[in-house]
């Protein structure tokens, strides 16, 4: 008797789930025994996978993040600097826009936001005075526009740097010299002369003479940028600097520090700085470090008591401390950084930018969102551990 074609088909499916079953049943110990292993021995996950290990970001953190980098190429000046609210030439509000791009993965030259990157960046570069005609030889001066010169100095050396290293040093020769006399300009501007109220740290002007943590940090930050690049940093100047951010703790009292050495009024965005600083510096297990983390633990974003309610320099504060607690890892990052995202991810304007509780206009303010949004993707080195 011939075979209908369906007949055939069916001999076949039943001889292949046949051979299957068989097949199976031969590999089932082999498959019990290497799922018994995997059991026993869980898989160790890379310390460089960020986002199975601390990656906190979601799709609303994500959205935001583009929608604030479209506001900062819609609002970049001509020339390829940004202005924002009183500061019309800022290097520092140009070097945090241009980390705000470099921390959402975009380069110099590629991509979407390539042509907005070099031209920024060709501003900064321009903008270090290699001849003194606007002030000391290697500040990084944008113009009259601008704010307290070694906060903006500080800033803009670390974007520089952050490009330098990530671009590759073929790619952007040019940037070397000028990175160098940028650095040069830290390392001679810092107050050395044994006063422990201001040895080894930085004031507003670039001149040894006072200090205080805020400006410092920026400064460390900077030079951290620069040795990661490849590039020379007194380990003298980083000593001192580390021996004054330590002199501002008050981890004999209740941890937190200070603005100044000897003031005793600890503050937030402060004690994030001198966390952040002292765990880069590999402190982490100082009794400095150690007091600022308790004093943070101690003030959570949801405590709103003891006039502690991160209102004041909100977008600083959140940066610093955001960073810190990166760096601190574990439970502390996980308690800080959700609350601090989703706080960030309501505040931002329907256009796309952030400008409310914002001292410095809504290009800084969007910036610095960018970056504390960023912080656990880890692409910019300076937030890598």
């Amino acid at each position: 008797m011939k075979l209908t074609p369906y007949s055939y088909s069916s001999k076949l499916t039943f001889r292949a789930a046949l051979f299957f079953c068989l097949a199976f049943a031969l590999c089932l110990p082999q498959i019990v025994e290497a799922q018994k292993k995997r059991t026993a021995n869980p898989p160790v996950i890379s310390p460089w996978d960020v986002e199975a290990r601390e990656y906190l970001g979601t799709p609303q953190s994500e959205a935001a993040v583009n929608r604030g980098l479209a506001f900062l190429a819609a609002r970049q000046q001509s020339d390829g600097h940004w202005a924002s609210g009183g500061y019309s030439s800022d290097a520092g509000i140009t070097g945090l826009a241009v980390m705000g791009f470099l921390a959402a993965g975009h380069q110099p030259g590629r991509g979407k936001y390539g042509l907005v990157l070099s031209q920024a960046v060709e501003w900064l570069s321009n903008a270090v005075q290699m001849n003194g005609q606007f002030g000391p030889v290697g500040i990084i001066y944008g113009g009259a526009g601008s704010g307290q010169s070694m906060y903006g100095h500080g800033f803009a050396t670390l974007a520089l740097c952050e490009v330098y290293g990530m671009s590759g040093a073929a790619h952007r020769k040019d940037l070397k010299p000028r990175i160098e006399a940028a650095v040069r300009l830290i390392e001679d501007s810092q107050t050395v002369d044994g006063q422990p109220f201001r040895d080894g740290g930085w004031r507003y002007s670039p001149m040894p003479g006072d200090a205080d943590i805020s400006v410092t940090v920026a400064q460390v930050l900077a030079l951290r940028a620069a040795r990661n690049a490849g590039l020379k940093v007194s380990q003298s100047t980083i000593d001192r600097a580390i021996g004054y951010m330590r002199r501002c703790s008050n981890y004999d009292s209740d941890g937190g520090f200070n603005y100044q050495v000897g003031q005793k009024q600890s503050g937030l965005a402060r004690t994030g700085a001198g966390v952040l600083s002292l765990m880069m510096a590999g402190k982490k297990e100082t009794a400095e470090c150690k007091g600022g983390i308790r004093f943070l633990r101690q003030h959570p974003l949801s405590n709103r008591s003891g006039g502690f309610n991160y209102s004041e320099h909100f977008y600083y504060t959140f940066y610093y401390i955001t960073q810190a607690m990166y760096q601190v890892g574990g439970e502390d990052w996980k308690a800080w950084y959700p609350g601090a995202r989703d706080v960030l991810v309501k505040k931002q304007d329907s256009d796309g930018g952030w400008s409310s509780n914002s001292e410095a206009g809504a290009e800084y303010a969007t910036a610095m969102s960018v970056l504390i949004l960023q912080v656990p993707a880890g692409l910019l080195p300076i937030y890598q551990k």
